[in-house]
């Protein structure tokens, strides 16, 4: 794992921007604290920082080039299977001279091109040059775990692994307003558009070809989906193969050349993970944080049950309200991209803590995606059977005027259920992307002083749903699972969990999200998922030896902070003296004066809603402008 810059040009100004590599590069020290290198050649250069797991020595370091010295590679992520490729080159005659996957990936491409992508079991954003060919070849993982964002005028196509180094290169930075008002209903930012103009997203299975100024954008990867069109298998066969396919998954991502461990929160998916993992490792290293005062928000408790279970060696981090308070700054001065998910705060002081242990976690992310274990999904599941239709829509007129809060047991309950029976009027596609925002697309505009392209965000949003029923069909549950997979994951969960995880130089790795085992779960039907009494129900059923009696009918907690007190209270005088002042909101000219005044008064109503998510949204966006627009 590690960070990756460079730049193409395109004519002699383009060259012009060459040198600022090493600046680029830079930016992304905290991604690969063990060392760094840089390339020129022409009309190129790439810039690397790295984290040493795999062959630490420095002859694996990069950038890296063949022994013919045509070929020169700049690779961050892992691929697993990479010893069993690496023996296959050697009995060809390859002269390798490390052992690292580094040098298996560009030999693979040397003798294979853009088809080594099929052989490549892994996470991965890389770019290798052909010096004789003066060729460009960029590439990201198939399922988006790695970033990779790209800058591209008549110039010149600079890549890099994170937008503060794209903006190293100094280049005109304007606001994509459209993505401004996806970003205030989501509180991220989809690929393939980024908060500026002119920097995209590549977008997961693809890679870029970049030859005599010429661009192509290929995908290369596509998750298989046919739904109602299952494979003959009872649910005994598919549980087998679940587990057989998570057992090979952990298997391969335990390849490390450094201490490895693992997040343990005590949820379903995390224990799946450490269940395999202590078998392979004895004494595995487990980690979790506790809120100290806070019981809502802590799982501690059941992560050292399980933990004792599978006995692993396991630190709980206790943290007070004073230290996550303490990690705000931290966290907002990192993000370079307006990134609002509150969960953040919490994997970032787990990265934090942990990082001093070990440099590699696994992690469960990407369950709840593939196998229905958010509540929107149950939400769904019981409108697609029809249940209590008629009953919500008769009760919605009622649950609008009854107060609603996140932070109390009934208001969150009326909350949840008003926006059910909101949901239940709504037609599928529709219901689809208001479970997935925070505020509906009139309030965003309500937010913005100036209109935005109506037909630019229709477009934007109709791509980003368009998993979601083709319209052609009977809708199938897997179709919101399908469009999760690629909305909600490597746009929230992935880049949430790299970010957080980057800025402390710790590796994660996903085991959920091998290709393999995403393809199997979209090859069997939603009924093996969820019915009416749970969600995840073949996982709970395959591992079901691995949970502790007392948490196996536990209902599922977030990764969650107690945002609204923190807004109400400790972040009270940022707010209304600083980032969401009045002064402030009428000089920058994007925000409603109105609306951002009426938001700081409903913080402190007894119907606070949602407006815990919209305030901290604001709160990340303010502070990303004043850093990179406010000289």
């Amino acid at each position: 794992m590690c960070g990756i810059t460079g730049v193409i040009a395109f004519n002699d100004e383009g060259k012009s921007f060459l040198d600022k590599v090493k600046k680029s590069c830079d930016t992304l020290a905290k991604r690969g604290p063990d060392g760094e290198g840089v390339y020129h050649h022409h009309q190129v250069a790439l810039g690397h920082r790295r984290l040493a797991i795999i062959d630490t020595t420095t002859a694996a370091n990069q950038p890296f080039t063949d022994h013919t010295g045509r070929y020169v590679i700049i690779f961050n992520g892992e691929f697993f299977n990479f010893k069993e490729h690496r023996q296959t080159l050697i009995n060809k005659g390859v002269p390798l001279r490390t052992h690292s996957d580094t040098e298996v990936l560009l030999y693979l491409f040397i003798q294979e091109g853009t088809s080594c992508l099929e052989k490549v079991n892994g996470f991965f954003s890389f770019a290798i040059y052909d010096k004789e060919l003066e060729k460009l070849f960029i590439a990201r993982d198939r399922i988006g775990v790695k970033p990779l964002l790209i800058y591209q005028d008549k110039d010149k196509l600079i890549f890099a692994s994170e937008m503060k180094a794209i903006m190293a290169y100094e280049i005109k930075k304007e606001i994509d307003f459209e993505s401004l008002y996806i970003y205030l209903q989501l509180n991220y930012i989809p690929a393939p558009h980024s908060i500026l103009k002119n920097v995209r997203k590549l977008m997961p299975g693809h890679y870029l070809e970049i030859h005599k100024n010429e661009v192509t954008d290929v995908a290369y990867y596509k998750i298989p989906y046919h739904p109602h069109h299952y494979p003959p298998m009872n649910y005994d066969e598919q549980k087998q193969i679940i587990r057989g396919l998570m057992e090979e998954s952990v298997s391969k991502r335990m390849v490390s050349d450094v201490p490895l461990g693992a997040f343990l929160s005590g949820g379903v998916d995390s224990t799946i993970v450490v269940a395999i993992a202590s078998k392979l490792i004895p004494n595995l290293k487990t980690f979790c944080i506790g809120f100290k005062g806070d019981k809502k928000f802590d799982e501690s408790q059941d992560a050292e049950v399980v933990a004792k279970m599978h006995k692993t060696d396991h630190t709980t981090f206790h943290m007070t309200n004073d230290d996550l308070i303490g990690s705000l700054n931290e966290i907002l001065d990192y993000i370079d991209e307006p990134f609002a998910d509150s969960s953040a705060i919490a994997v970032n002081i787990l990265s934090k803590y942990t990082c001093d242990h070990i440099k590699v976690a696994l992690s469960g992310d990407g369950a709840d995606e593939l196998f229905a274990g958010y509540n929107k999904h149950k939400a769904e599941w019981h409108l697609q059977t029809k249940k209590y239709l008629d009953y919500l829509k008769l009760a919605e007129p009622l649950l609008h005027t009854l107060p609603k809060s996140r932070h109390s047991k009934t208001g969150n309950l009326i909350r949840q259920m008003h926006r059910f029976a909101l949901g239940a009027k709504m037609d599928s596609k529709e219901r689809y992307w208001r479970w997935c925002s925070f505020i509906n697309t009139l309030e965003a505009s309500k937010l913005l002083l100036n209109d935005i392209d109506r037909n630019e965000f229709q477009d934007r949003q109709s791509d980003y749903v368009k998993y979601f029923n083709d319209g052609n069909r009977k809708l199938d549950f897997n179709d919101v699972l399908y469009s999760d997979v690629h909305l909600i994951l490597p746009n929230d969960m992935l880049t949430k969990v790299d970010m957080m995880s980057m800025a402390h130089g710790l590796e994660v790795r996903n085991p959920f999200l091998d290709y393999h085992l995403v393809e199997f779960a979209f090859a069997i039907p939603e009924s093996s998922k969820i019915n009416s009494k749970t969600g995840k129900r073949i996982l709970k059923d395959a591992f079901d030896d691995c949970f502790p009696l007392e948490l196996k009918n536990k209902k599922k907690q977030g990764f969650e902070v107690p945002l609204l007190r923190w807004i109400q209270n400790d972040l009270r005088s940022l707010i209304e003296d600083d980032l969401l002042n009045d002064d402030f909101i009428k000089e920058q000219k994007i925000f409603s004066p109105i609306e951002i005044k009426r938001l700081r008064q409903k913080i402190y109503s007894k119907d606070p809603g949602e407006v815990h998510a919209q305030i901290w949204g604001l709160i990340v966006f303010q502070q990303w402008y004043k850093k990179y627009f406010v000289t």
